[in-house]
């Protein structure tokens, strides 16, 4: 059973024949279309009401029949894969990229964990790859693939394609019925269950604090939603004592590179080829402007505001950003999607000061590759848009050539992310103003102060001196004076 929130309802048909009048009230579920007769027209007026304050009040209705979901509590359950499928479709219009990812990685794990394990079940891989490959992605379902000529149009999620189509007969027979996480006995069970698959990843170490947070949130969004189609009486995380794993935010400082370290490595990007050449400024932008990857991939001339000739500081005021986040996950089927920047409003500006450096890598990069008819500063050879997959080859490559073994092993600028904290770090270990730092780094100073803590030196001893010179040391004859009035 598949649920929609799209729903019209037309006005009621009136056939009167020599003997019986018929009245036939209409109305449309998604793209399928559904009729109900009556021989009175007071019972067809009670019915169409009853669907009105349904659609109304916002439920939802499946398109199999039509009805709204709240009617069918008491004549048949909800399964499991019905409930995530329906979820996922009603987040979908509302939710980037990214968050729909983030929703359908979590959606698997519980999916995994609330799954039959007879010997019919299919393997891990399979299981999981058709769930976030095709089940998840309302796109792909919605565009990838017609529905048979049997089917209802509008239910077109029931002809997968066919090398997975077996995977999802087997889920939607195979997953526990909804109302069964609300049973006394077996459903604190089962969702503990859940939670413990969450907290593993899938060779069965512990996940990171932040993930389990992440996903736990989506579980509770989804019993949220469970009990406004009313599928569930109440959420049934309350009803389990569950200690989440502890998280660690905070940036390791043995990932920070230092200025040598940081300006090695930018020498040997620029000598990794022709691409190499091209990534030089991008990775600079990083180091010296802490932009975020998919907010330098977007960065455009129009976001230049100041780039003096010959020394001093520059400016770039951010409006953009563009994360990669899979061609099943965007609108388009494009592998990339253009948004506001992270944290902030969807219009929000942020600017940042560029440094000296900064300044020269990138006249050097607009004089030798000019920007594409959008703006865009860095592209590829062919002038298209950089893939996560296409720099950071070169940024390993670059790593291993610049960095000891010692250093390597130490995790030092593991990551093109790693340059953002380095410069981050750089700027708080100056001495600016947090607040300042937090502006132009595009996070809150709550957030600044919690996730570079670690990275701050020198803090303790400036702490002291500033104290004592508030409050000086008492001189030895002071001292003994305070002794004696004792």
């Amino acid at each position: 059973m598949n649920a929609s929130y799209d729903v019209r309802i037309w006005k009621t048909e009136v056939y009167k024949g020599a003997e019986v009048s018929t009245y036939t009230v209409r109305w449309r579920v998604a793209k399928a279309a559904f009729r109900a007769a009556f021989r009175l027209k007071a019972q067809a007026e009670s019915f169409k009401a009853e669907l009105t304050v349904a659609a109304n009040k916002g439920e939802a209705f499946s398109v199999e029949d039509g009805r709204p979901l709240s009617w069918k509590r008491d004549e048949q359950t909800v399964s499991w894969f019905t409930l995530v499928c329906a979820y996922m479709d009603a987040k979908w219009p509302y939710a980037s990229g990214n968050y729909r990812k983030s929703i359908a990685e979590a959606l698997t794990d519980a999916t995994e964990a609330l799954s039959a394990r007879d010997s019919g079940r299919p393997a891990q891989k399979e299981l999981r790859a058709a769930l976030r490959g095709w089940v998840f992605s309302t796109r792909a379902r919605d565009g990838e693939r017609a529905p048979r000529k049997d089917q209802n149009p509008a239910i077109r999620w029931l002809a997968p394609p066919a090398h997975i189509e077996h995977v999802i007969r087997w889920l939607q027979n195979n997953t526990i019925d909804v109302h069964e996480l609300a049973q006394p006995k077996q459903g604190p069970s089962l969702t503990r269950s859940v939670l413990d698959r969450i907290s593993r990843t899938q060779d069965g170490a512990a996940a990171a604090g932040n993930t389990v947070k992440r996903k736990r949130q989506v579980l509770n969004n989804l019993f949220k939603f469970a009990i406004e189609i009313n599928a569930l009486e109440e959420n049934p995380l309350h009803n389990v004592t569950w200690t989440r794993p502890k998280t660690e935010e905070a940036v390791d400082p043995g990932v920070v590179a230092n200025r040598e370290q940081a300006r090695a490595l930018l020498s040997e990007v620029g000598k990794q080829g022709a691409m190499g050449k091209r990534l030089v400024a991008f990775f600079g932008c990083m180091y010296y402007a802490a932009l975020r990857p998919e907010e330098a991939i977007d960065l455009r001339k129009e976001n230049i505001v100041n780039l003096p000739q010959e020394g001093g500081w520059g400016e770039v005021i951010l409006t953009n950003a563009d994360p990669e986040v899979g061609t099943k996950w965007t609108d388009d089927g494009g592998a990339r999607e253009r948004r506001g920047l992270k944290h902030r409003a969807p219009k929000a500006k942020r600017p940042v000061p560029i440094h000296p450096d900064l300044v020269a890598l990138l006249r050097s990069h607009l004089a030798e590759f000019p920007a594409d008819r959008e703006g865009r500063i860095f592209t590829g050879p062919r002038r298209g848009i950089i893939r996560d997959s296409t720099y950071l080859p070169v940024w390993h490559a670059a790593r291993q050539r610049a960095l000891t073994p010692t250093e390597r092993a130490s995790g030092i600028a593991g990551r093109p992310y790693d340059f953002r904290h380095a410069c981050v770090s750089a700027w708080l270990n100056a001495g600016v103003n947090p607040p300042q730092v937090a502006e132009w780094a595009g996070h809150s100073v709550e957030v600044l102060l919690r996730v570079y803590a670690k990275c701050i030196s020198g803090g303790q001893a400036e702490a002291m001196r500033r104290i004592e010179a508030a409050l000086p040391p008492t001189s030895p004859k002071a001292a003994d004076s305070l002794e004696q009035a004792r």
